[in-house]
């Protein structure tokens, strides 16, 4: 049996990791054991699609997420399992011994490098960084989900990694019209510094573009401060947290362009998503966001610069852009495809009996 450790849990009602795993689950397919976080789930189911789930007590973010990977891989070990997928690095400390003296396969997905983001302290920076070495040597196999990750455990550890990204099919609920009319530009993400927020909407204000942004602008002091500085505007519409798929659905299908100001982590799930609904869309110009969309987006690197693109976008051929995007969802950021590459990474017949 397989355990899958390191996300809130599913039913998925949170991130990445739990999109992630809803969507390796098949109720044709051989058990898994999946783990999950007994704070967010007030009814605990037993069995969900082929997944047994087990509870531990613990947030799975944050920094309990240390001890809940550490006491969830334990647990597994006790239940008999012969491979892990474990997701994130934050319960590291313990895969060297389980490397050491169990026959267990791990798998890791070192998720992006969270020691390089702003928002964690000097002393989190230290830990996941730590972390992340532990997990990158412990492994029998490393998940990069991004070319730029793979790239930086290369170089940086010495060891080859399975790049493997997200699908962003899910959120694409009905049959999709070619639209490049919408006359509004969408943004979606963590109200945070390392999102380029600020840039993003001080570029909207200043071309006097039309522009919706998603997010939780309530949850830090930057956020409200954005809030505050934007409400008011002419130009953009701040959107508080949409969680609702055929509410998103709408936002995306019918906007014009879609903005992605991400500097951090590697394959972020929103652009994947975004990229199936054939839209030209604007990245800040790092190499994850260049390896997601394959240089065929368009990039800024400040206000300035994303002021100069915007003006420019109607003399984009707005439809080939788009083209582009849909091609690359398509042949790379399904479902389908991502689970098979998983699946690729066990021996299915031994290993998830």
């Amino acid at each position: 049996m397989i355990a899958i450790i390191g996300s809130v849990g599913v039913p998925a009602s949170y991130g990445g990791f739990e999109t992630l795993v809803e969507n390796l689950l098949d109720e044709n397919d051989p058990v898994l054991l999946v783990y999950c976080s007994g704070k967010q789930y007030k009814v605990r189911h037993k069995r969900y699609k082929n997944a047994k789930l087990r509870y531990v007590n613990l947030d799975a973010n944050g920094v309990q997420s240390i001890p809940y990977d550490v006491l969830c891989i334990i647990d597994a070990l006790r239940q008999g399992v012969t491979a892990f997928l474990v997701l994130g690095v934050s319960g590291a400390v313990i895969l060297p011994f389980v490397r050491l003296f169990s026959g267990v396969k791990i798998i890791t997905n070192i998720d992006g490098l969270e020691w390089r983001r702003d928002k964690w302290s000097w002393v989190a920076k230290c830990y996941l960084k730590f972390s992340e070495r532990l997990a990158v040597k412990s492994s029998h196999v490393v998940v990069a989900d991004n070319e730029a990750i793979a790239d930086y455990v290369k170089s940086e550890y010495g060891t080859s990694s399975e790049v493997i990204a997200y699908g962003g099919d899910h959120a694409v609920i009905e049959r999709l019209e070619l639209n490049i009319s919408g006359d509004y530009a969408l943004g979606l993400c963590r109200i945070e510094p390392e999102n380029n927020v600020h840039l993003i909407l001080a570029a909207f204000e200043a071309a006097r573009f039309r522009l919706k942004f998603v997010g939780n602008w309530d949850n830090s002091i930057y956020g409200r401060e954005l809030k505050a500085k934007y409400n008011g505007s002419g130009y953009i519409e701040l959107i508080d947290p949409v969680y609702d798929v055929a509410v998103l659905f709408k936002l995306r299908s019918e906007c014009g362009y879609y903005v992605h100001g991400h500097s951090a982590g590697g394959t972020n799930p929103s652009l994947v998503e975004v990229m199936h609904f054939a839209k030209t869309i604007l990245c800040y110009d790092c190499d994850y966001n260049r390896a997601t969309t394959e240089n065929k987006a368009i990039y800024f690197e400040d206000v300035s610069d994303l002021q100069l693109a915007i003006s420019r976008l109607s003399l984009v051929d707005n439809k080939s852009v788009g083209a582009d995007m849909l091609e690359i969802a398509q042949r790379r950021y399904t479902w389908g495809i991502v689970k098979a590459q998983y699946l690729s990474l066990f021996d299915v017949n031994r290993d998830l009996m």
